[in-house]
């Protein structure tokens, strides 16, 4: 039986990693830093973890001495970890926590690393993506034979956008660009298929439906019922948005600088899975606020 190491196990993509390891038969080790957190459903639909752990990995991922034999005995690793919502420095965790995993892979002879990226994470100027990008450097000069996965959103992602729907008005930068989102149980599966297959290599993995960034807002707005009001920011103002805002916050501007390279460049990846947006929408479309599910 597949013993897999996964971290970033308690956030949307993670949990859905867990439950689809599970359902295929591996020993799951799960990273956490709080075990009942965990065993509580998680934000948008995704599932709680109770029951679907062998093992778990409680600590701090941030802490050497508990990372140091974290890979111990397992024969897989795949990490979705990175800085969300978090309060966090992405070199800390993206770079960082991630870097020290893969370390205690290469120490214990671990013999697969799968790493969940983004698509353009290379070209895009925020210290999350550098972080994030300075990992996958690592990772494919590493001893560990890896696997880089580039998804080009999540379906929780775009909640953004719904929120937006929800509150009467979108703002987009370039509405016609497009995106390609995808489900995190779709994901996982993606995940799992290139895990058993064990080739190593890099993939952009996308949803089944293509939008144009107008169109997504469109399916936001349908699926609450509210008439459509979308107004296009011209792309000139962030450079003085931003930093307007690393006044106030680095950490927000960062952010706001990787949500909206995303909306100023195309991010498809090859379609795949059997989740709609629309559905996922419209499953969201009682909640008032675009806070969870």
């Amino acid at each position: 039986m597949v013993k897999t190491l996964v971290t970033g196990a308690t956030g949307y993509l993670g949990r859905y990693l867990v439950a689809e390891l599970h359902r295929r038969g591996h020993t799951v080790r799960a990273v956490a830093r709080d075990r009942s957190r965990a065993e509580q459903p998680g934000s948008w639909g995704a599932p709680s973890l109770s029951g679907l752990v062998d093992e778990w990995a409680i600590g701090e991922v941030t802490d050497s001495t508990f990372v140091g034999d974290v890979a111990k005995g397992v024969d897989s690793v795949v990490s979705a970890l990175g800085v969300t919502t978090q309060k966090a420095d992405p070199w800390d965790i993206d770079y960082g926590a991630n870097r020290a995993i893969l370390t205690s892979a290469e120490q214990h002879g671990v013999g697969l690393f799968c790493f969940v990226n983004v698509i353009g994470g290379d070209r895009c100027t925020a210290e999350l993506t550098k972080a994030k990008t300075a990992f996958v450097e690592e990772l494919t000069t590493s001893s560990v034979p890896s696997q880089v996965i580039d998804p080009p959103g999540y379906f929780s992602d775009m909640m953004q956008i719904f929120g937006m729907a929800q509150r009467g008005r979108a703002y987009l930068f370039d509405p016609e660009r497009k995106i390609n989102p995808i489900h995190g149980a779709d994901l996982a599966a993606a995940c799992a298929d290139r895990l058993e297959a064990g080739e190593q290599g890099r993939w952009e993995v996308g949803g089944p439906d293509l939008f144009t960034w107008e169109q997504l807002a469109e399916c936001a707005f349908d699926a609450l019922g509210k008439t459509r009001r979308i107004t296009r920011i011209p792309p000139g103002v962030l450079t003085p948005i931003l930093g307007i805002a690393s006044l106030f916050s680095k950490r927000k501007a960062d952010t706001l600088r990787f949500v909206t390279f995303g909306m100023l460049n195309d991010s498809v990846g090859t379609p795949t899975g059997t989740h709609h947006l629309a559905d996922f929408f419209a499953a969201h479309a009682g909640t008032s606020s675009a806070g969870g599910a």
